[in-house]
């Protein structure tokens, strides 16, 4: 995935400032910075939530700029956006199988890799979304992100509120998917040392632009960390 160049607006309030970005198959690219300096929007360009005013966004070699959000889901982009967004009123099975939404037919299930990975789900099937716990929650969110066999996998504060022992569970998670080498993973995350010891490339972003990138061995930590703390 390759970000070039992209401006956004909401209105008249300028939330991205020509940002350029790379996300590579088989790697976590982890996206850094305080609140408020245009993450979560850079997400909302990649997934198609929100359109560009300027710059391209391209995916496995494609232009797909103007493609709505479906679209891009169809071509392989899954999004776990902040806050979950899963149906409360729908049972663990049902919020799993609204992936299959960009699917073939024939491909239409739930695999047992997705149980594998996050095993509590298996135990909750029939317990509405809005009954599980907070990082629950996130776990059945990146779970029916996976249902759509994503091949590139976009994360927007997975730890956000949950307990440290799920975010031991979804570092791991995230770690099998990076090592196996299918897809991208772009990830927001204002959990540090969770976003460093994940990442092969970073990006920190400060007022609608990134005033750092690279590969993470290039980067001096301290100077990473000082951009980024509150």
């Amino acid at each position: 995935m390759e970000v070039s160049g992209v401006e956004l607006h909401y209105g008249a309030a300028v939330a991205l400032r020509g940002v350029s970005l790379q996300a590579r198959m088989g790697e976590v690219t982890c996206l850094l910075g305080r609140n408020g300096v245009g993450k979560t929007s850079l997400l909302r360009a990649v997934t198609g939530a929100h359109p560009v005013t300027r710059g391209t966004v391209r995916w496995e070699g494609q232009d797909i700029t103007r493609l709505p959000l479906y679209e891009r889901a169809r071509r392989g982009i899954a999004w776990v956006p902040q806050g979950r967004d899963i149906f409360p009123l729908l049972t663990v099975r049902e919020n799993l199988e609204t992936g299959f939404a960009v699917l073939p037919r024939k491909q239409r299930r739930v695999s047992d890799e997705i149980f594998e990975l996050f095993p509590v789900l298996k135990t909750m099937l029939h317990r509405r979304g809005g009954d599980l716990s907070g990082g629950q929650q996130q776990q059945l969110s990146l779970a029916r992100a996976l249902v759509m066999k994503p091949r590139l996998l976009v994360l927007d504060e997975p730890t956000e509120g949950i307990q440290p022992s799920i975010i031991k569970d979804i570092g791991r998670v995230i770690a099998l998917l990076r090592a196996r080498g299918e897809m991208a993973i772009l990830l927001v995350e204002q959990y540090f040392d969770f976003a460093f010891e994940l990442g092969q490339s970073l990006a920190v972003m400060e007022r609608g632009e990134v005033v750092i990138a690279g590969r993470k061995e290039a980067l001096d930590r301290a100077e990473v960390l000082r951009r980024v703390s509150v």
